[in-house]
């Protein structure tokens, strides 16, 4: 039995829920938009998914780039959030840049939330920005609702977005640590590391960001950590050469945790064409052997979460022969799930070993209590998704604003049919986004 979008189920059982890691038989109650308990199995709930889908937790994505206001045209909230909801992610955390103005104070986060209003397929938290001037005046961005503040150690791309030395990381940190226990996340590389790059070779614009410049700067986010006490992300991390810090800082008590991205799992360099600016990011795609040892991060929990880095632009900027001209970023919010997935059964890994990193790790980094779980009290956000179903992958049929993706024309497994957003179809498989409902979440407030 299928709800029509209007309609809220009061009830969805399948033989295999993911309850604390684990598939179960279950029946997962809600009233009003919540979750009001787990029961077990019941044939006669008001949806029984069939015997070869599994019900997950909404996914959570804590790193897409929307770009609204002032750069709508790479991509927006209503575009970007429905590619979210058409691959089970039903909260999504939007970076502070690149919007015009970016959210680094405030008043730049009002303009956002204003940007959204009516909008959103789903939820909508939000980051904002450490730059130097704002230095000394990150908790009025907490204070506004932002989930954390982001920084750079190497120039961004964006005039506006300033990057931070290793001394005003400290500070960040030092700040952050006395003003409510203050999340930092930053963009770990070095500038002194980096090359200018030029060509259409990928191999080349590989070797201009070295992961040396990565792993250096990585270093110095660990040791302020060490000495201030503050909680510090590093985002999509490239290179495995840096994990063996991380495990040491994690073993000795450091606040430090760690994110990877679809790409860095699925793809290798070995692969990827030249001159095809698709595939450009910034850290780049590496070789098959730092990709092993990446899985091998996930694998030992020294990686915390699987993220998209979602950071479309328009083909103009992304199809440029030159990668030292082509925009850096990769347009895969919808994709991801399914294409660490298709690499984890190449290797034998169980779908529910890489699940808690696309709900659990990144819902529990944000702070966003009970989100990327299906349990008494949070949100009924959830996804059918079915895990042997192979469809390839047509880049004009996303629903993003612009229709490229590195993995257009590759195959993949599993496809989400259904995603449910505060206990609602918003989603479904084959008639697209269904309703707007989306919510603004601050940081501090309800889930």
């Amino acid at each position: 039995m299928t709800p029509s979008s209007a309609a809220a189920p009061g009830s969805i059982a399948a033989q295999r829920v993911l309850l604390e890691g684990a598939f179960a038989p279950a029946t997962v109650r809600i009233a009003d938009g919540r979750i009001a308990s787990v029961d077990p199995f019941d044939d006669t709930a008001d949806v029984v998914l069939d015997d070869g889908l599994v019900l997950l937790p909404g996914l959570v994505d804590s790193h897409v780039h929307l770009n609204e206001p002032g750069r709508t045209d790479w991509e927006g909230f209503a575009t970007g959030t429905a590619a979210a909801a058409a691959a089970g992610i039903t909260t999504v955390v939007e970076m502070p840049l690149n919007s015009v103005p970016v959210t680094t104070d405030p008043e730049a986060l009002a303009v956002k939330r204003d940007a959204a209003r009516g909008k959103l397929a789903v939820d909508v938290a939000y980051w904002g920005g450490a730059v130097p001037e704002n230095l000394g005046s990150l908790g009025a961005l907490l204070d506004a609702g932002v989930v954390g503040v982001k920084c750079f150690m190497a120039p961004s791309g964006i005039d506006e977005f300033g990057h931070l030395d290793a001394g005003q990381i400290e500070a960040a940190l030092t700040e952050l640590r006395a003003y409510g226990d203050g999340l930092l996340i930053a963009h770990a590389e070095l500038e002194e590391h980096l090359h200018e790059a030029s060509g259409p070779v990928f191999r080349d614009f590989v070797a201009s960001r070295p992961p040396e410049g990565e792993v250096a700067a990585i270093r110095i986010v660990i040791e302020a950590a060490r000495r201030t006490g503050a909680r510090a992300h590093i985002v999509h991390v490239s290179a495995a050469a840096a994990l063996d810090d991380v495990r040491a800082a994690k073993a000795d008590g450091v606040r430090i945790t760690v994110e990877t991205c679809p790409h860095y799992l699925a793809l290798t360099a070995e692969d990827v064409p030249d001159g095809t600016g698709t595939f450009k990011c910034c850290p780049p795609i590496r070789d098959a052997a730092n990709r092993d040892l990446l899985w091998e991060g996930v694998l030992d929990g020294t990686i915390d979460a699987i993220v998209s880095d979602h950071s479309p632009a328009t083909a103009d900027l992304k199809l440029r022969p030159d990668l030292g001209e082509a925009w850096g970023g990769i347009s895969g919010v919808q994709t991801g799930l399914t294409a660490v997935w298709t690499e984890a059964r190449r290797r034998g890994i169980p779908l529910e070993r890489i699940l808690p990193l696309f709900t659990t790790g990144p819902a529990d980094l944000v702070r966003l209590g009970g989100r990327g779980r299906i349990a008494p009290g949070a949100p009924a956000h959830l996804a059918a998704f079915d895990p042997e179903r192979e469809h390839t992958v047509d880049a004009a049929r996303l629903e993003y604003r612009n229709k490229l993706s590195p993995w257009h024309g590759a195959t993949l497994r599993g496809v989400v049919t259904e995603t449910y957003l505060h206990g609602r179809v918003v989603y479904r498989d084959g008639e697209g986004v269904l309703a707007r409902e989306g919510r603004d979440v601050l940081a501090g407030g309800a889930a």
